[in-house]
């Protein structure tokens, strides 16, 4: 062979490396996008040690806070479970009843308009594996029909590859939605007990087995090196009835209970409601409104499904550790709405106050610099879709409504912008220092949030040029929904 052969061959050789050694710069560069964890815990207000409740134990909870950056003014789009898990997962506004995502679900079938990919949707398509546990749209496991478990009736078209939802003893997730210990299923709701504590471990109840299965999905996506994951896990407690491992329930025992703020009923035209939602359990005749010691039952009840959760949180983030993906993962916590403990003589979800709408959001990512740091800027669910995409390197759709919160967790001191919230009756808008809230038949409150009166005193009359500004706010933010 001549030497000009020999060096043709060696340059051949050469750019054969080069060229498989860019191939495999480009792969691990694909590989090393930033997987999604996902917690969404359900009827969670942002009442936890790290967010200043010091009676309450969530060191599982406090731990990703610590390692990540804490929305002290986070915002839901809608009081109750269907509506705000829209938000979420479409990036937009929407229904503002239970069965949004049903709605959306019906004209994808029918399309008869242009329906925008889903949060999953949109990640499966730049790369990610997709796969949800748990309550994370409004049906847990994703599905509709009388027991929730018709594959036929889909919440969510073309979102999740996985979209899972372990029963355990309670048969179906409708069961399990509302289960108590040991397999109880709510048939009548009257005859169910409005909390619970009972002897035994977390896998007695539901969460233990979306928990379960939450370690298992993770473990199988850890050890996929080619591709990148987005796992929601949706834990169900606290929600109602309040059931929890007696040992939850015994870490507040002998704890002292701050008092109930604003504990009447508002004088005026509010979206103030009688707790039907609460009242439909057994609560063995009594009204916690003027019952002391039972409201502080059912405190102490919400608190230890609270540590329940939390308990949950704690050993999904452990397999996180564990299998070394925390290193390349970001970790999001959020609860989709608050929860009224006697608050304006409510208890539940469903007003447009405070209560309802204001819910813990906890974001790290890798190489974050203000590790335990804390915002008070004024955020939105409708925020976290285009945040995700930010945070990962991948494009925002142009069609999300909320903005991408990275510049505040670069910054946390800058102050956010307002968030809107709605029901079927009323839609509200929450800046720095006041709420409003417009009622369908044009009714008017108007709250400021700087004074100790807070939600109790209307002064909309007052101050009749800030209304029409915020009016004007709420119609630009809304007018494109």
């Amino acid at each position: 062979m001549s030497i000009s052969n020999k060096k043709s061959l060696i340059i051949i050789f050469y750019m054969i490396v080069c060229i498989v050694t860019m191939l495999g710069c480009k792969k691990a560069k694909i590989a090393q996008k930033p997987n999604i964890l996902f917690l969404c815990i359900d009827d969670l207000r942002p009442e936890l040690k790290s967010f200043g409740a010091n009676y309450i134990s969530s060191p599982n909870i406090d731990m990703i806070a610590n390692g990540g950056i804490s929305f002290l003014n986070h915002f839901v789009n809608a009081p109750s479970c269907g509506p705000s898990r829209y938000t979420l997962l479409t990036g937009q506004y929407g229904p503002p009843n239970n069965n949004a995502l049903f709605l959306r679900a019906k004209k994808i079938r029918e399309g008869v308009e242009t329906i925008y990919p889903s949060l999953p949707e949109w990640f499966s398509a730049h790369g990610y594996t997709t796969v949800s546990v748990g309550k994370v749209s409004h049906h847990p496991g994703g599905r509709g029909g009388v027991d929730w478990n018709d594959s036929t009736i889909v919440e969510m078209p073309n979102g999740w590859d996985k979209h899972l939802m372990p029963v355990g003893e309670w048969k179906h997730p409708h069961g399990a939605m509302h289960g108590l210990a040991h397999g109880e299923i709510r048939s009548a709701k009257s005859r169910m007990d409005v909390f619970q504590t009972v002897e035994g471990n977390d896998d007695i109840y539901p969460d233990g087995a979306i928990t379960n299965e939450a370690i298992n999905q993770l473990r199988t996506l850890s050890n996929d090196t080619k591709k990148p994951f987005f796992l929601a896990v949706g834990i169900i407690k606290p929600h109602l009835p309040f059931g929890a491992p007696k040992s939850y329930y015994d870490r507040y025992k002998g704890v002292e209970l701050p008092e109930i703020n604003y504990p009447q009923k508002p004088e005026g035209k509010t979206t103030w409601h009688q707790s039907g939602e609460f009242s439909q359990y057994n609560s063995w005749g009594k009204n916690p409104n003027d019952n002391l010691a039972f409201a502080d039952e059912v405190r102490r009840h919400y608190a230890a499904c609270v540590s329940y959760a939390d308990a949950q949180v704690g050993k999904i983030m452990a397999e996180l550790k564990r299998t070394g993906a925390d290193k390349n993962t970001i970790v999001v916590l959020w609860g989709d709405h608050g929860w009224h403990l006697g608050e304006h003589a409510i208890w539940g979800k469903h007003s447009l106050f405070e209560e309802s709408l204001h819910s813990p959001l906890i974001i790290h990512y890798p190489g974050m610099k203000h590790e335990g740091s804390k915002t008070d800027a004024i955020v939105e669910t409708l925020d976290i879709f285009p945040t995700l995409c930010d945070l990962t390197g991948i494009e925002i759709p142009k069609f999300t409504q909320g903005v991408s919160l990275k510049t505040i967790l670069e910054n946390t001191n800058e102050i956010g912008h307002p968030a809107i919230a709605y029901q079927d009756n009323a839609k509200t808008i929450r800046t720095i220092t006041h709420r409003m809230t417009i009622h369908n038949d044009g009714f008017i409150e108007l709250y400021d949030q700087t004074t100790v009166e807070k939600e109790t005193k209307n002064i909309a009359d007052k101050y009749p040029e800030l209304v029409e500004e915020l009016k004007k706010e709420l119609k630009v933010k809304l007018e494109n929904n």
